[in-house]
């Protein structure tokens, strides 16, 4: 695939080049299948180091650390000046992290390679993002809901890979999946030509956003951007309690094998995919403040009753949960670019990087407190997260001012 074989848009009403967003799709797939399989092999590193909650808590948040603080700073780099084959440099660097991890001898070691893999993670968001944005053809939505469902299926492939090679073989198996992440760099490679060839086309775009925006002055902003971080905070907290500690929480509660607890981990990510996929469109159709009232809010009863479910129910729980509340991720994502026109880099990098951030803190805090009480206690307390989901009311309609501004630029 090269540039001159992609269909240019050549205004914010055209249609979307699906060949761009299908390809850093796909290698959104490969970049968090890849990033997944570090805590889908939490029981192996467990038992092979010797690890508690509280060190697998920490291995979580060095990952999100460094994919989490660098991810603004390189947005905001970015959209001052362009870096424009920095996707595939992420990728390497997520391969290099792989590699160490395979060959990890210490919990030091561990930690390091966490550290690059999510120092490639942090890199690749940002830029994917835009890239995702430059080639929705003005359905932001749709195209943020394409490049995330991507990455959510690699998350629910992650525990899968791990469980079918990664547990059966061992620590360095995790080495097989470099040839995943040479065929991303390679694809990346294209997608970053086009990108580079298509740079005043993305500028149409971000003008064309510009001029129907509706006007708020920087204190509204500032708290309509502090309400959203809040509600990343909740869904991430909430959902990094899951995917870190999950198969600890069926294997404990309900005597699982560490295959078949992977299995209703891979169950359950596949939901998140699935219903990423849906909120971006349902957004562009209905508004995304409404989108968001249904996702954070809307799953608090399933949330509350999933400490006292059986193993059946635990499932059919755990699978609305999934649907629910990762459809608002590409709604706040698109909802936070249009409160702040012309800084999608670096609005893509903060909503990725607090949601990793507070992942890893999430993910460290809830290890702590297992320590401390127990695993059920972690998802008794978690169960209310999500009526922070309340601050919607406070976020500004700015699908209604949109209307009103362009009515009046009409005029």
């Amino acid at each position: 695939m090269t540039a001159t074989q992609v269909e240019i848009p050549l205004e914010v009403g055209a249609r979307p080049v699906f060949k761009i967003l299908t390809a850093i799709s796909f290698c959104h797939l490969l970049n968090d299948l890849l990033a997944s399989l570090l805590p889908s092999i939490y029981p192996l590193l467990a038992n092979n180091f010797h690890l508690n909650y509280m060190k697998v808590g920490l291995i979580t948040l060095t990952y999100q650390t460094t994919a989490s603080l660098l991810q603004p700073l390189i947005g905001l780099r970015t959209d001052r000046k362009p870096i424009p084959y920095s996707l595939p440099i992420g990728m390497g660097s997520t391969l290099v992290g792989l590699l160490l991890l395979s060959i990890a001898g210490s919990f030091a070691t561990i930690l390091i390679a966490s550290a690059i893999v999510g120092t490639g993670s942090s890199v690749f968001h940002p830029e994917s993002s835009r890239v995702a944005r430059m080639a929705s053809g003005g359905q932001h939505g749709l195209a943020q809901s394409l490049f995330q469902v991507g990455g959510n299926t690699g998350l629910a492939l992650g525990p899968l890979m791990a469980a079918l090679i990664v547990l059966p073989r061992g620590q360095i198996s995790i080495a097989w999946f470099s040839g995943a992440a040479l065929v991303g760099i390679l694809m990346l490679t294209s997608v970053s030509g086009w990108a580079k060839h298509h740079r005043a086309i993305k500028k149409r775009f971000t003008a064309a956003d510009t001029g129907e925006h509706v006007v708020l002055s920087r204190k509204r902003i500032g708290w309509s951007i502090a309400i959203l971080m809040a509600l990343l905070f909740s869904k991430f907290v909430y959902l990094a309690s899951l995917t870190s500690y999950y198969t600890f929480y069926l294997m404990n509660k309900f005597q699982l094998t560490i295959q078949s607890a992977q299995i209703h981990l891979f169950v359950f990510l596949g939901a998140v995919a699935m219903g990423t996929i849906a909120g971006g469109p349902i957004g562009d159709r209905i508004g995304r403040k409404r989108v968001i009232w249904c996702s954070i809010l809307g799953v608090l009863p399933f949330t509350m009753a999933l400490p006292y479910a059986n193993l059946f129910w635990t499932e059919i729980l755990s699978v609305l949960i999934g649907l629910i509340l990762a459809s608002a991720f590409s709604v706040i994502v698109v909802y936070a670019q249009e409160l702040v026109p012309g800084r999608v880099g670096m609005i893509s990098g903060l909503c990725f990087g607090f949601a990793f951030g507070m992942a890893g803190l999430g993910a460290a805090v809830l290890g702590e407190l297992a320590d401390l009480t127990s695993i059920n206690f972690v998802y008794l307390v978690c169960s209310f997260l999500p009526a922070v989901g309340l601050l919607t009311a406070f976020l500004p309609d700015i699908e209604r001012g949109k209307l009103r501004a362009a009515a009046a630029k009409a005029v």
